[in-house]
């Protein structure tokens, strides 16, 4: 305390001329000369002092906060900042707006977050004027999340604030409308745009940018529509920056075509494209599997003398992938590199994912080694469509190390990483394993997902460990989780699975309850489990609803239901339901085949059943162990029926 006392008598004790300290007033200034003779603050003024001291204000002069931020004694301005009252701290302000790295300092140290609406604004005016706008950005984005004031508010405040510094630059709006922007709340920004537009202020094409940039992002498109048309009556002139984003705008609405005449209309207005422009384009043909329209506009941006870049690579490779045209990926790839360009470890991805796609596992992982090697670290994604891949070849050891690898590269599995794991153990069947990942997965903070429990309902399932499967979905339930038809797909198959279809049946029900549409594997699960236990006409039946529910039967419907009528022998009816998938366009399969020829073998009909032999074969389609099968037990049947009227 002595220090202290010591500290704040030395402050006291300085004995220099006065500056002479401007205040604000109203809209005009008038200077007021503060006295020496102030009221010093004494020893025990340099306790803390309570804020609702009204004196305490008034015994702290501007000019004593002046010369402790000139001289730097951040320690005593913190001291006192709880008593500062909204006029004085103003004050100080307004005579630090031409030192405004001084006035942020003394901001800070007074905090910000205890000052009202217009004191802050003052502040942000001033910190405005900083060669940065880092500080005043963060200064209002502070003041707008705090809901202190609306964004109405805050610009009327600014509005004032500008006036009383005699500022003619419209930055402080700018970057309240930049903030807003960064701060998602766009319509706020756009709001503040309209207020500048009334006070005749032109906003710069850098706000402009943001707030269609922000529509862009959030995909509304009419919206940035709306405010290019006006910014067309405002006379703003737009960048290359603002063409490239409403060309991004019209390929995100899917006009492709009308995107390409744009960069007409822009050359119209003298701004030349860049490779952002046909960067767009090509990315916006690609995604939609327009590869060779993408080539020609590479052509045409080659002919202006841009050349591509590693994006403009990348998005043509991608697309080829998603055409499984690997090959020319790889070839491209190569010429990419040849060119001197550096592939992005997304490019990479694109090309094992491609091949991961196609099961050639042992060139996903060439490119992964070659990534390594370029000295481009791999990434989380990259690990997590190995890891898919090996699991869907069953080689559970080979993702267990990949997963290790990850840890010891630093790079921490996702959400997405662990449903992998699950589900892949879960295709395996192996409950321990799926449901010890999940643990795994809370203890780090990470929360399942609707994916993660559909793996773990359906492993449940293979196990015929339904009542647990049940209490999952329960879980699910009470915690708020969406369900979606997968989920109750997983359930519905399980029970059917275990012989429960009065369990099965009042799941559909609730899926109804719930909104959730069922579909075809829906119905198909629902039927396969009638059909096993005989109740073939209960599938026929569920066979009609699901065309009255507007749901299309497939193959699979038809052939369980042919399978299950030839099991009871009505060949006559699965020779019925047959036609009916003819006449919807469905050709028999080799599943067909075989119920059909199962069913005429069971019923003694063996020269229909080699009928139909002859004719699967005519139409290409081979017979397997199943077909040869049952027609050998369809003779062995006919035998042994001749032999008992031999012997009658």
């Amino acid at each position: 305390m002595k220090a202290r006392r010591i500290f704040c008598s030395r402050i006291l004790k300085i004995q220099k001329p006065k500056p002479v300290i401007l205040v604000p007033h109203g809209h005009s200034l008038f200077y007021a000369p503060f006295s020496s003779a102030s009221q010093p603050i004494t020893s025990d003024q340099s306790q803390p002092l309570s804020p609702n001291t009204s004196q305490t204000s008034q015994q702290i002069s501007p000019e004593l906060l002046l010369e402790s931020v000139h001289s730097s004694q951040w320690h005593f301005i913190k001291h006192l900042a709880p008593n500062l009252d909204p006029s004085l701290t103003s004050t100080v302000l307004f005579n630090l707006h031409k030192t405004p790295e001084l006035a942020l300092q003394f901001v800070s140290h007074i905090e910000f977050f205890r000052l009202d609406i217009k004191t802050r604004c003052l502040a942000i005016a001033v910190a405005s004027r900083l060669p940065s706008p880092k500080p005043a950005l963060q200064l209002f984005k502070q003041t707008v999340s705090s809901d202190i004031a609306s964004v109405t508010v805050i610009f009327d405040e600014l509005a004032l604030a500008r006036e009383r510094l005699g500022t003619s630059t419209t930055i402080s709006f700018d970057l309240l409308i930049r903030a807003c922007c960064e701060m998602k709340r766009v319509d706020e920004g756009l709001q503040c745009f309209y207020m500048m537009k009334e006070k005749a202020f032109i906003p710069k094409i850098e706000t402009c940018n943001d707030i269609l940039s922000a529509f862009l992002k959030l995909n509304r498109t009419e919206s940035a529509w709306v405010l290019y048309a006006e910014m067309f009556k405002m006379r703003i002139k737009s960048s290359i920056y603002t063409f490239n984003i409403m060309i991004n705008v019209l390929c995100k609405e899917g006009k492709l075509k009308k995107a390409k005449d744009f960069i007409g209309f822009m050359e119209n207005v003298g701004v030349k494209p860049n490779v952002v422009t046909y960067n767009t384009i090509i990315h916006a043909y690609c995604s939609r599997g327009r590869v060779e329209a993408a080539r020609l506009i590479l052509n045409a941006m080659r002919s202006k003398g841009i050349g591509p870049d590693s994006y403009t690579y990348g998005s043509l490779i991608s697309g080829m992938c998603k055409e499984k045209r690997l090959e020319e990926a790889s070839e491209m790839f190569e010429k990419m590199k040849e060119m001197g360009l550096v592939p992005s470890a997304v490019t990479y991805n694109t090309l094992i994912d491609g091949y991961c796609n196609k099961g050639d596992l042992e060139k996903a992982l060439c490119y992964r080694d070659e990534m390594v090697k370029q000295g481009i670290l791999p990434t989380v994604s990259t690990y997590n469509l190995l890891v898919h891949a090996l699991f869907m070849e069953c080689k559970m050891d080979e993702a267990e190390d990949l997963v290790k690898e990850m840890g010891e590269k630093g790079l921490v599995p996702d959400q997405i990483t662990y449903n992998i794991l699950i589900n892949g153990y879960s295709r395996c069947g192996n409950v321990k394993k799926a449901f010890s990942f999940h643990e795994e997965m809370l203890t780090k903070g990470l929360q399942p997902t609707r994916v993660t429990y559909t793996s773990l309902i359906y492993v449940l399932s293979r196990r015929n460990r339904m009542k647990e499967a049940d209490d999952l979905f329960e879980k699910i339930m009470s915690k708020g989780i969406p369900v979606d038809v997968i989920v109750f797909n997983a359930l519905i198959h399980g029970h059917c699975a275990n012989g429960n279809m009065e369990r099965a049946y009042s799941l559909l029900k609730e899926m109804d309850k719930l909104n959730v549409p069922p579909d075809d594997v829906t119905y198909n699960t629902l039927m396969q489990g009638l059909c096993t236990e005989g109740r073939v006409e209960e599938a026929r039946e569920l066979l009609d609803e699901m065309k009255t529910r507007g749901i299309r039967p497939d193959r699979v419907s038809f052939n369980t239901l042919i399978s299950g009528y030839c099991r009871r022998g009505d060949v006559k009816d699965a020779v019925r339901v047959r036609d009916e998938m003819l006449s919807i366009g469905f050709n028999p399969t080799l599943l067909t085949y075989n119920a059909l020829i199962q069913g005429f073998c069971k019923n003694q009909e063996g020269d229909i059943a080699e009928d139909l032999l002859k004719e699967m074969i005519s139409k290409g389609i081979t017979p397997d162990d199943s077909t040869y099968l049952s027609l050998i037990e369809g003779m062995g049947n006919i035998d042994h029926s001749v032999e008992n009227c031999k012997s009658c």
